[in-house]
């Protein structure tokens, strides 16, 4: 049975994962076709080929290959070295530096898209089902409650943690957990006015190694109106793309550690977790808005391989006045990026199995 239930959680994170491979090459699929560029495939998964066809309009295949790792949108054009493209008026190169940062940014948009689609189903989804949307105004504490000792009271709508502009009770909940383990600034609104509450003190606890604070209260509950969810779905959005950049801050400063990055079989681990705990759908909803935001930042970033490397060359040819960095150079550099991150995609499914094990 236990064998059974770990085959279906996997199979609905490679389910999930499918998603968001398929939107983001689709990202990169329908604005090249409406940039005119040249397509020879359009491909999910890697390795080799199940099944497909080819489309006689437009000579296009359409492929389903047997790894299920990733994808591609293979364009003429995008390998210098190939022959037979040099003369080909629509390869990916020969359109001007705009259309191909819009093709290469395309992808992660969708992503980033996707993920805030999922959220605004999510909160529409929870309101309807009754669930009250969480403000920022302190309700009541806990007993004993640290930071209420510390200056925090009842009716205080709190602004900011940490520096940090929160508008939700989700953005609240975020920043007390990532800032709340250490003493922080915390400026609420009170009597009207903004009041400052310096080195506010939430309770605090170790989890997978990593320091956590933890709210030491309740809030009040917004109202259920379409202005509200809208608000909220987008500020649980941009807190979401913030995490992001948080956790590789906290990797950076040293307050992560790289064992605290996870692969495909650590999301696979994390969708067993929610799966099997109270209101699982919505849970599995949020983590897969999470991840889709998740990919979609972390494919932008100006690493080598990845279409925020491929971006940070075309910023370069910007700033160059339209000439492109050599062709070979820039394959190399791809190149050893690449393999520098199966080598790192490897370690990191190593220790996930590890861990299962």
């Amino acid at each position: 049975m236990a064998i059974l239930r770990t085959l279906l959680y996997l199979a609905l994170t490679l389910f999930l994962m499918g998603i968001l491979i398929f939107v983001h090459e689709l990202g990169h699929y329908l604005t090249a076709r409406a940039c005119k560029v040249t397509i020879h495939e359009f491909s999910l998964g890697m390795g080799k080929r199940i099944t497909g066809f080819t489309s006689p309009k437009t000579g296009i295949q359409y492929s389903l290959r047997l790894l299920p790792i990733g994808g591609y949108v293979a364009m003429a054009g995008e390998d210098e070295d190939k022959e037979g493209e040099e003369d080909d008026p629509n390869a990916f190169n020969k359109k001007n530096v705009w259309q191909r940062l819009l093709i290469l940014v395309a992808g992660a948009g969708m992503n980033v898209i996707t993920g805030a689609l999922a959220m605004l189903i999510l909160v529409a989804g929870m309101t309807v089902a009754g669930y009250k949307l969480p403000s920022t105004t302190v309700a009541e504490f806990t007993p004993g409650a640290p930071s209420y000792v510390t200056g925090l009271e009842e009716g205080d709508r709190i602004l900011r943690v940490d520096g940090v502009r929160v508008h939700t009770g989700y953005d609240l909940s975020y920043e007390i957990m990532f800032n709340g383990y250490k003493p922080v600034d915390v400026v609420v609104e009170r009597d009207g006015k903004e009041v400052l509450l310096p080195q506010v003190v939430f309770p605090s606890g170790v989890e997978d190694g990593i320091e956590l604070g933890s709210m030491d209260f309740y809030v009040l509950s917004e109202k259920s109106t379409v202005g509200n969810v809208l608000k909220t779905t987008w500020f649980r959005s941009v807190s979401s793309i913030k995490m992001v950049f948080d956790s590789i801050g906290g990797i950076i400063s040293g307050r992560f550690t790289l064992a605290s990055m996870s692969g495909p079989i650590g999301v696979s681990s994390a969708v067993a977790d929610v799966a099997s705990q109270p209101m699982a759908g919505w849970n599995i909803l949020y983590l897969f808005a999470l991840i889709a935001m998740n990919l979609g930042v972390m494919n932008m970033l100006p690493i080598p391989a990845l279409d925020g490397g491929r971006v940070f060359f075309r910023v370069i040819e910007i700033l160059r006045f339209g000439k492109p960095v050599n062709p070979h150079f820039e394959a190399t550099v791809h190149g050893v990026g690449m393999t520098l991150l199966l080598i790192a995609t490897a370690l990191i499914a190593f220790k996930d199995m590890f861990q299962l094990f």
